[in-house]
C-alpha cells in the first residue's frame, strides 16, 4: 500500500510543476531576461551576442573580409 502513497504524491508534483509551467508569465519572463542579456548586435548580418567576446568571435569566423568594428578592437 506504501507504493500507492507514492504514487499520489507524484502525481500531486507533477501537477504542481504542470500548472506553472502553464502560466503565460513565467515564459514571458525568461524570453524578456533572455532578450536584454543579448546586448551586441552585429552591423552586418543583425545576429546579437551576449558578450564582446563572443561577438569578436562571431565577426572574425563569419564576415573574415570585413574590417573589425571600433568596439571590439581592444577585446
Amino acid at each position: 500500500m506504501a507504493r500507492g502513497h507514492q504514487k499520489i504524491q507524484s502525481q500531486a508534483r507533477a501537477q504542481k510543476k504542470a500548472d506553472s509551467m502553464k502560466k503565460p508569465n513565467n515564459l514571458h519572463e525568461q524570453k524578456k531576461a533572455a532578450q536584454k542579456a543579448l546586448v551586441h548586435s552585429c552591423p552586418i548580418c543583425r545576429a546579437q551576442m551576449p558578450d564582446p567576446k563572443t561577438f569578436k568571435q562571431h565577426f572574425e569566423n563569419k564576415h573574415p573580409k570585413e574590417a573589425l568594428p571600433e568596439e571590439l578592437k581592444d577585446v
